[in-house]
């Protein structure tokens, strides 16, 4: 960041990972940060993410940049913070197509971008993940990528915080509904739920899920394809699980107190969505997913769950995240992505950088809010199969 930038008041709404390094990287900076929450700190999607570390799969060029610009960014924090190696780790993650399906092109195009990528036959399954049972691979083996991990964000927002404040920033839990404070079409501070008017020189919208409507009563307009969601996290286990699995039925990663997170597509799909905005998840499908996990799991260990989190998964509507200042609204920028734990790190302090020095980042030219205008088409997101719905 640059010295000399003009030192300036930057409200942030949002105590999400996106919320949360977009507040340290500005207070980094010199900036003024107040840093709100509706409610706790990692409260929403973060505190019920997978928060697999990867750039997998066929992606554009760019955005398979960005991806592992943001593995960097983990790399070094774990380097220069040994005690964080107990909330992220990189042990690798694999994955397996579904009946009838292949990832042979998938492997193709991983390793023609340079990714890490190794197939692994069926028979050689336990040799590079003993965790996993070989017995429910794929036919045609599986794909390992060894520089894959995952990162615990109950754990590491708060680290994220604290370093905030400790260089000055302010932090109000527990705000009830902030809005963004817009007169004469210039954002200029955010408004609590209790009525309570914080003044500021620009306002950062990163409020997960709930971003596109937060825009929309600003007369913006965010494609957005937010799903109802739910992980299962479960009891400590008695095995060691140290890879993350990406499999058909069913994802998997370990937390640093033995437990395991889960999810699914399948499993997200029951989630009913209540008159009062309240998420039920069906017992089955908990159950449904406990047993995948099981399975894939070597030993396949009886798991029971400790506790269900449901709510919305932010996926902006072309799949790809949104990032910089909101066309029409001078002041106002938003940050709204899907892997928001993946690209937790980068999209903070890219952003921060932009409001503090005012020049765009050509890192982030394709993942601008002004795309989604009457006059620009959104991009056509670039997937690779069933397991993709399962990616953080």
């Amino acid at each position: 960041m640059s010295s000399t930038s003009r030192k300036k008041h930057v409200v942030v709404i949002g105590g999400g990972i996106l919320g949360a390094s977009t507040a340290v990287h500005l207070a980094r900076g010199g900036a003024q940060v107040t840093l709100v929450t509706s409610g706790s700190l990692a409260n929403g999607a973060s505190g019920r993410s997978i928060a697999w570390l990867n750039s997998s799969g066929a992606r554009s060029a760019e955005y398979h940049y960005l991806r592992l610009l943001a593995i960097d960014r983990y790399r070094t924090w774990s380097v220069h913070h040994p005690e964080s190696r107990e909330y992220i780790q990189f042990n690798g993650a694999m994955k397996w197509a579904a009946p009838g399906k292949t990832f042979r092109d998938t492997y193709a195009f991983e390793r023609s971008r340079g990714y890490e990528s190794v197939w692994v036959e069926r028979a050689d399954v336990a040799a590079v993940a003993p965790d996993v049972n070989a017995e429910v691979v794929a036919e045609e083996g599986a794909i390992f990528n060894p520089g894959e991990g995952w990162v615990n964000m109950p754990d590491f927002i708060p680290v994220l915080v604290a370093e905030a404040v400790a260089k000055g920033a302010k932090v109000i839990q527990n705000a009830g509904d902030a809005r963004v404070d817009v007169q004469e079409g210039v954002a200029v501070g955010v408004t609590l739920a209790s009525g309570t008017r914080l003044s500021a020189d620009e306002v950062v919208l990163a409020t997960g899920g709930d971003v596109p409507a937060q825009l929309a009563a600003l007369g913006v307009t965010v494609q957005d394809r937010t799903p109802a969601a739910f992980v299962v996290f479960t009891d400590p286990v008695d095995i060691e699980v140290k890879t993350v699995l990406n499999t058909p039925r069913v994802a998997v990663r370990p937390t640093p107190d033995g437990r395991l997170v889960l999810d699914s597509d399948w499993a997200e799909q029951t989630v009913v969505v209540e008159d009062d905005g309240s998420f039920t998840v069906p017992q089955e499908s908990v159950q449904g997913l406990l047993e995948e996990a099981s399975k894939v799991l070597a030993g396949n260990p009886l798991l029971t769950a400790q506790h269900v989190g449901a709510g919305l998964k932010p996926i902006p509507g072309d799949g790809l995240p949104v990032v910089g200042s909101i066309p029409g609204i001078p002041g106002l920028y938003t940050v709204f992505s899907h892997s928001g734990a993946t690209l937790g790190l980068i999209l903070g302090e890219l952003l921060a950088e932009e409001i503090l020095t005012g020049t765009p980042s050509p890192v982030l030219e394709s993942f601008r809010p002004a795309r989604f205008g009457s006059d620009n088409a959104a991009p056509e997101v670039v997937g690779t199969g069933a397991w993709e719905a399962v990616m953080r």
